[in-house]
Order: structure tokens, then C-alpha cells, then sequence
């Protein structure tokens, strides 16, 4: 596995934690009544969503690079 495909293993597995993280925190919030959780899940999400933005820039990009 060269470099660029652990950076897009690396990204993935990023992607399937964060949004494991904000589940949880969203799940959390709804057993608790602490706001805090609730933050955290959605930040976590939208962090998923923003893993997952680039990870899409990042192989249109590196495509790019490779063709003649």
C-alpha cells in the first residue's frame, strides 16, 4: 500500500469514528440533560461530513495528478 492509499485508509477510518463519536454524543444527550453532548455529537458530525468533502477533493486531486 503506497502513501496515497494509506491517506485515503487513514481518512476513512477517520470518517467511521467521528461519526461513532457523534452518535454517541447525540444518544448520550438524549439519556442526559447535559447540553454538552449534544455539541459534541453534532460537532463530530459535521466534522464527518467535512472528513468526508475532502476525502472526495482529495482523490479528484490526486487523479488529476496521475493522468499524462
Amino acid at each position: 500500500m503506497g502513501l496515497k492509499g494509506f491517506h485515503v485508509f487513514f481518512i476513512l477510518v477517520s470518517i467511521v469514528f467521528t461519526i461513532g463519536f457523534g452518535l454517541w454524543g447525540i444518544r448520550d444527550y438524549s439519556g442526559t440533560t447535559g447540553v454538552r453532548n449534544l455539541f459534541l455529537g453534532i460537532g463530530s458530525l459535521a466534522a464527518a461530513v467535512a472528513l468526508l468533502v475532502y476525502l472526495i477533493w482529495f482523490l479528484i486531486k490526486s487523479k488529476k495528478l496521475n493522468q499524462p
